[in-house]
């Protein structure tokens, strides 16, 4: 008899709400499960941040739709989901907010029982909860709401209800929370009048909840559809209608961040954007990441290779960068070699990031100067002694010279070396160019005077003055704002304190001046 061939297993689907637009509201759950996905299809509202969390194997079927756009119907959908699960496949369906409501999840899951298919919900926080804590509603409060009613506000909805019913809604439940009503809202207001709803009964109107293009707009239920006119309020949006909307007055939390709403362009490297990201983000900003450096190694290592098997003939080793420390302790370990070679070696390090980094490697720093600049490094040095002493620098290909040209003056010695290279990608500058021009970047950030340089080379010197019209120019120190202002850059804003933080507070502070809020 011939073998018995193995039936192939099936898959599994999980149904995940992946929250209301803020990645930060994902559950943990969601999170494990997007990781060992093998396939994932998700909607508009999902924020696409979330697709980071899957494999680079992972496939992805976008199923979405905007506003009754042409779409993948939801049968289709649900057989697409069977069909990758029949294949053995681990597939996430992941929707905006919570799957059970309003997101026609149990149709989904229907189908997958009626086909056999094992499948998990994974709810998720709902923008029906989110969205208005976000601008300040609390849905249920003891002084104005004990009842909270949600509804759809689809226009096949809106006109299926009875007048008995729109009576009963508009006196029955203190606040009423409606999904998917921006088109309908004036029959919506209409019809809760009709039914007894007092016409100066305050609404609330929330589009892109939880995001930092967050934008409510407050009124009277009888002229509530002329205001969202008048501010071009568009899909998506929650309503929510009842006394809580007064409490936005005191509890508006979210929007009152000092940097909302702000778009600001990050021109860091890929690798250490992320932790900029993410203070601007924590602020309110909508940050926008366009590297324009990109960090690779050395054209040769033969310098660095060949001082690092003499660092015991050195007195000082000065890193001026986090890049710089990376790659330093990197080739040490290709080399076979470890932190021991740096016995009887002082450290001295720019910056409290850069000094992180050399701690992380299990080493200490013996100098960091209280200034973040080249300049500063040199007076502290001079302190500890620079005549008669050797000094090594390693850092990128192409750097100032202010350091090595002052400690030979000094009576030092010292070896410059590459450790790196710092080149500017190309990808992305006509999508950026366009974003300028549209008035979509509110401020763009320089972090070193490398960023600026490649900034112009990628953007073009003749359309620098267009590009930067209407848009601020961070810079993270002196160094950085004068290689900016060598290109006729205008810099705005500067810290004193040459750092990370020091620049997003800086940001702050320029952007809560009386006169900036007067320009807003």
């Amino acid at each position: 008899m011939p073998p018995k061939t193995l039936k192939k297993k099936t898959g599994k689907v999980y149904i995940t709400g992946a929250g209301p637009g803020d990645p930060g509201l994902v559950t943990v759950k969601a999170v494990e499960a997007l990781k060992r996905a093998d396939c994932i299809v998700y909607d508009l509202l999902a924020n696409n941040e979330l697709l980071e969390y899957a494999r680079k194997d992972t496939e992805l079927i976008f199923v979405g739709k905007n506003g009754g756009d042409e779409s993948a119907n939801q049968i289709e959908i649900s057989k697409l989901l069977s069909r990758k699960a029949r294949q053995g496949k681990i597939v996430l369906r992941l929707k905006g907010g919570d799957p059970f409501l309003f997101g026609r999840g149990a149709e989904e899951c229907e189908r997958l029982t009626a086909d056999g298919i094992d499948f998990e919900v994974i709810p998720g926080v709902t923008s029906v909860v989110a969205a208005p804590a976000y601008a300040g509603i609390s849905l249920t409060h003891r002084d104005y709401s004990s009842s909270v009613t949600v509804i759809s506000g689809h226009r096949g909805a809106v006109n299926k209800r009875t007048d008995e019913e729109w009576s009963a809604l508009a006196t029955a439940s203190e606040t009423i929370v409606i999904l998917m009503g921006r088109r309908n809202l004036k029959l919506i207001a209409d019809k809760l009048m009709s039914g007894g709803m007092a016409p100066d009964t305050p609404v609330a109107l929330v589009r892109d909840g939880t995001t930092s293009a967050q934008q409510t707009i407050t009124g009277p239920v009888e002229s509530i559809a002329t205001l969202a006119t008048k501010a071009k309020v568009q899909t998506p949006v929650m309503i929510v209608i009842g006394s809580v909307v007064r409490l936005r007055e005191r509890l508006n939390w979210f929007e009152s961040k000092p940097l909302f709403g702000r778009r600001v362009l990050v021109t860091r490297t890929l690798e250490q954007a992320g932790s900029f990201l993410k203070i601007l983000s924590e602020r309110g900003a909508a940050p926008v990441s366009f590297p324009t450096i990109k960090i690779t190694d050395p054209e040769s290592f033969n310098g660095l290779d060949r001082v690092i098997k003499r660092l015991s003939t050195y007195d000082w080793i000065l890193f001026t960068s986090v890049n710089g420390v990376k790659h330093f302790f990197s080739r040490l370990t290709k080399l076979g070699l470890d932190v021991r070679e740096l016995k009887g070696v002082k450290i001295c390090a720019i910056g409290p990031m850069t000094a992180r980094a050399v701690l992380d490697e299990n080493i200490g720093v013996d100098l960091t100067p209280r200034e973040f600049i080249a300049e500063a490094v040199i007076d502290a040095l001079s302190k500890e002694g620079i005549k008669g002493k050797k000094f090594l620098l390693p850092r990128a290909a192409v750097a100032r010279d202010v350091i090595p040209v002052e400690i030979k003056k000094h009576g030092g010695k010292i070896d410059v070396v590459d450790a790196y290279r710092t080149i500017a990608p190309r990808k992305r500058a006509s999508e950026i160019k366009e974003e300028f021009l549209a008035g979509g970047i509110d401020v763009v950030t320089f972090t070193s005077s490398s960023t600026v340089k490649n900034f112009v080379s990628i953007i073009g010197k003749r359309s620098l003055k267009e590009i930067l019209k209407g848009t601020k120019v961070a810079c993270i120190g002196p160094v950085t704002a004068d290689t900016a202002r060598e290109f006729g850059i205008t810099v705005d804003i500067m810290p004193k304190n040459y750092t990370i933080d020091g620049l997003t507070e800086e940001m702050e502070r320029f952007y809560s001046t009386d006169e900036m809020r007067k320009e807003v």
